[in-house]
């Protein structure tokens, strides 16, 4: 060993002597004593990968031992070994790399960033987060509240207990502006920057409905600091944002574009926004969603006559609610939650209906509610509706065929319903052609059967489906007794749309994201959702071409997630809208075209640019 020593660098004999007095000097002060064969295991039976490299290739060069045998004697397979060799004899590095130098450290801790320095200083004097925070934007430094939170947590700072007003710092106690009063409404000349430009191209949209008729059809609660129609445009405006919570209303707090579209001084602060809809009983609910429909088909959203049923449950963990358990489609289990009521309009692609709190007792009947409010508003009843299998039962089935009330349903399988499909013959079922469908599977087999079924009033046209991509065949049943087979299993197939609508209001309406645990808190907020669901339609149509069937968050980000200057003017209100590659959409849309009124602003007109 010491010949192979004398063949390597200088400055590498001493490393390796250190390496190998560390390892004798380690024994010893664990007080063990090596034996003479213990010392030559430590080498020939070494667990570590480069020292056991080391001791192979010392004994393949130095002692001169047979490829196969130092293979063999250091557990390295023939070929691994001689890629071993190669690299040892054409890589510097991996020559090197037994003799590294260890890196030494920073002498001292790096120094904190300027933010963290000044966010802690500043916390240390008993500021608020919202105190820092407005301190280090004065200083030029910007953080979120969220990211400052984070930051004062991991520096050991525990949340500071509430202060009376006289225990604040003089300079940073909170103004009367500052809190919402429509009743300190500046519309005095002035301009300001925004990022919420894109929110005032909705306005022109609602020139048609009378917001403040439907508030006050609704009967929906307000005061003279904070009117029930500014209460409504507030919470309307965070839902067409796409504000995922109540509390992320402090995003926009400070935007005085977004507290001017609602008509007031300032955003409502989150507590009053989570507690308004506590204030909001059930009848209002349903008188707020009669009257948005009354105003909202006028202006280019005419009801169609098909729909599509289907029922959701939000999921809620609360001990204090005594909530039933339902099914939660997305987390694939039975769980608390409050079950939410659907219809969508198949024609307009717009939800028509929404109720939240259902009992599981009254689920069955919710059908026939939604038939009495759809002819109460249109007239008439509904020419079809389709639905899934645990919407309703057989004896409501008979009601809506009683009524001339076309349905198609799944129905759901036993194990002897499946043993006889499966028992049918090749030439039972006949080959369809799905045309309007762009789908792998466009060909299915169809079984075309006549049913009776427990609690219908007569026979059901059952129709049974193989090839379609399921495992199991899938059994419609319907009282469309001459409308052929392809054309009713494209219109089921067509009712899937309503499952993607459903995702879309939790994905970017944020559906599922309870402001609290009460139930009729859910109720109004969905029937924001239902409000801002057709401006989103409404909008799509407008602009048409491509983005008459996007996603609402697909119009979002192309078009409305836009930023922008706000001139208040002696008779205008002008929005200049930033430079977006999309923006030609909007140009060509019209809605720029002429002045909008904005009656709940001092009766100005906005005025709608483009940069």
């Amino acid at each position: 060993m010491l010949a192979y020593i004398s063949l390597l660098h200088p400055k590498k004999h001493v490393d390796l002597i250190l390496f190998l007095w560390h390892c004798v000097s380690m024994s010893v002060r664990s007080g063990e004593t090596l034996t003479d064969s213990q010392a030559a295991a430590f080498f020939l039976s070494s667990e570590q990968p480069l020292q056991r490299q080391y001791e192979a290739l010392r004994a393949f060069f130095v002692e001169e031992l047979p490829s196969a045998e130092a293979a063999q004697r250091f557990r390295y397979s023939p070929g691994a070994f001689r890629v071993l060799v190669h690299q040892f004899r054409h890589d510097p590095e991996k020559r090197s790399a037994f003799f590294r130098q260890p890196q030494r450290g920073p002498r001292s801790a790096p120094a904190r960033d300027r933010v963290r320095e000044s966010a802690v200083a500043l916390r240390k004097r008993n500021l608020s987060v919202y105190d820092i925070q407005r301190e280090l934007a004065q200083a030029g430094q910007h953080i979120s509240v969220n990211a400052l939170t984070v930051l004062l947590r991991e520096e050991g700072f525990v949340r500071l207990p509430r202060r009376r007003d006289e225990e604040r710092p003089a300079t940073l106690k909170p103004e009367t502006a500052e809190v919402a009063d429509i009743r300190r409404l500046d519309l005095s000349p002035r301009s300001f920057r925004t990022t919420a430009a894109g929110l005032f191209l909705f306005v022109p949209l609602l020139e048609g409905i009378d917001l403040n008729r439907v508030v006050e059809a609704g009967g929906l609660p307000g005061s003279k600091q904070i009117p029930a129609q500014q209460a409504v445009r507030s919470l309307l405006a965070l839902k067409l944002l796409g504000t995922e919570r109540k509390s992320h209303v402090m995003d926009w707090v400070f935007d005085p574009a977004i507290a001017l579209f609602a008509g007031l001084n300032v955003v409502p602060k989150r507590s009053y926004l989570a507690s308004y809809s506590s204030r909001v009983d059930h009848r209002a609910n349903l008188r707020l969603m009669d009257a948005w429909f009354e105003q909202v088909e006028p202006v280019g959203l005419p009801h169609g006559s098909s729909l599509d049923l289907d029922f959701h449950t939000v999921p809620a963990n609360t001990a204090t609610e005594p909530l039933e358990k339902h099914y939660v489609s997305s987390r694939s289990r039975r769980q608390q939650g409050i079950l939410v009521f659907l219809a969508r309009d198949a024609e307009q692609r717009v939800f028509r209906y929404a109720h939240a709190g259902i009992p599981k007792a009254e689920q069955s009947d919710e059908i026939l509610r939604f038939i009495e409010f759809w002819k109460r508003h249109t007239g008439q009843l509904p020419t079809e509706l389709i639905f899934d299998s645990q919407l309703t039962t057989h004896e409501n089935l008979s009601k809506l065929n009683a009524q001339g009330i076309g349905f198609i349903t799944l129905r759901r399988r036993s194990r002897k319903m499946l043993a006889e499909i499966y028992s049918r013959p090749a030439s039972a079922w006949q080959r369809i052609t799905l045309d309007s469908l762009t789908r792998i599977y466009r060909t299915p087999r169809v079984l075309d059967e006549y049913v009776a079924l427990k609690g219908y009033d007569g026979l059901l046209r059952q129709l049974t489906v193989i090839d379609l991509g399921h495992e199991e065949p899938t059994v419609l049943v319907t009282n469309h007794l001459k409308t052929s087979p392809a054309t009713l299993v494209t219109r089921y197939a067509q009712r899937m749309l309503i499952e993607n609508n459903i995702s879309e209001s939790i994905q970017f309406f944020h559906m599922d994201a309870l402001s609290s645990m009460v139930g009729l808190k859910v109720d109004f907020d969905l029937q924001l959702t239902l409000m801002a669901g057709s401006l989103y339609r409404l909008m799509a149509r407008r602009i048409g071409r491509e983005y008459e069937r996007a996603q609402p968050k697909t119009i979002f980000r192309n078009l409305l997630d836009l930023a922008g200057k706000v001139e208040v003017q002696a008779e205008h209100v002008v929005v200049t809208l930033d430079k977006r590659a999309h923006n030609p959409f909007l140009v060509a849309s019209g809605l720029a075209d002429k002045p909008a009124p904005m009656p709940w602003f001092g009766n100005k007109k906005l005025l709608i640019r483009f940069a």
